[in-house]
């Protein structure tokens, strides 16, 4: 079966020779849920508008759902769903005709667009609330619309651009679970970009990281984190007179690394296996202990390591982007 999503050497150059996505080169399976991950402006929206046909590649190649989006963008659009994180919505309108505008705006029938209208409200939680006028939606209800938007037509590929920007914790927990159902249920590939690491982690099969307009790292998240290292094992002591005896058992069986003080800590190279011989060597040294945490590496140090800094407050700003799109000159 062909890629869903396939960029070949994709660029986009705005006015000045500014470079917001430089070589990008990706495939996504169909069915996939695939995360993009990066600092604002590192080419996260830029690489998605392209995808979408919402902005023309000044070079390279995408094909999106088997359609290439410079010689027949049409055919893309039927295609896939778009839930941009600048979505403009009517606040004067309710969700219910919203969402039936949307199905007449995509050829459907009344009878379908009200069938497919009210099963979208149902499952995205929003039947309590569908005859309220969208302004006075929370940004959580305002996101979950959105999302039924981009649903009304069936697409078979989803793009959503930072859905949970903003969002409190339960609303963003809500948003993860819709996206895993449309994603198992319904087969949906999902290209998902995001600046949350722990978004990426727990919704994407495979991620990619772009820094600078440039991929930089892709695959599972199992994968980049065994890229970083071994797993660290952090024993917190229950006397800190015991840390020497302590660090000297660690050191068998991985290598020592900084901790705070009461806590000795070592990668271990075979990571869970290990505990309890570790465990079993300390009671022998006649050490006691008050805990232990083994810590796999992050995304975050994924991160660090790929691109040299931390992910949150990285990259210019989002508006700065935005304004160079639009006085970009036509590709």
């Amino acid at each position: 079966m062909p890629p869903a999503i396939e960029a070949i050497g994709l660029v986009r150059e705005f006015k000045g020779g500014v470079r917001a996505v430089d070589g990008v080169d990706l495939s996504v399976a169909s069915g996939e849920v695939y995360g993009f991950l990066g600092p604002n402006g590192a080419g996260k929206s830029t690489t998605v508008r392209m995808l979408a046909t919402l902005l023309r590649p000044s070079a390279g190649r995408a094909l999106v759902a088997g359609y290439d989006v410079a010689r027949d963008p049409a055919a893309v659009r039927r295609s896939i769903g778009v839930a941009l994180q600048d979505a403009a919505i009517d606040n004067y309108m309710t969700g219910r005709e919203l969402l039936r505008l949307q199905g007449t705006l995509h050829g459907l029938g009344r009878a379908e667009g009200r069938r497919r209208a009210e099963a979208l409200l149902d499952r995205v939680g929003l039947v309590e609330a569908a005859d309220r006028r969208v302004g006075t939606y929370s940004g959580g209800m305002r996101r979950r619309l959105d999302l039924a938007l981009a649903l009304v037509h069936e697409p078979v590929v989803m793009f959503l651009d930072e859905p949970t920007t903003g969002l409190d914790p339960l609303s963003r927990m809500t948003m993860w679970d819709e996206v895993r159902r449309l994603n198992r249920e319904h087969g949906t590939t999902v290209f998902l970009t995001t600046q949350y690491l722990e978004e990426a982690d727990q919704l994407a099969g495979r991620v990619g990281i772009i820094d600078d307009g440039r991929l930089v790292a892709e695959g599972t998240p199992r994968e980049l984190k065994a890229q970083v290292g071994d797993p660290t094992l952090n024993v917190t002591l229950a006397a800190e007179d015991d840390a020497p005896a302590a660090a000297e058992v660690l050191a068998t069986v991985g290598r020592l690394v900084p901790a705070p003080d009461g806590t000795v800590a070592a990668r271990l190279p075979e990571g869970a296996a290990a505990v309890a011989g570790v465990v079993r060597r300390l009671d022998d040294a006649g050490v006691a202990v008050a805990g232990l945490e083994l810590a796999e590496p992050s995304l975050d140090d994924v991160f660090v390591a790929k691109t040299g800094h931390r992910l949150e407050g990285d990259g210019p700003e989002e508006a700065e982007l935005a304004a160079a799109e639009a006085s970009a000159a036509p590709a």
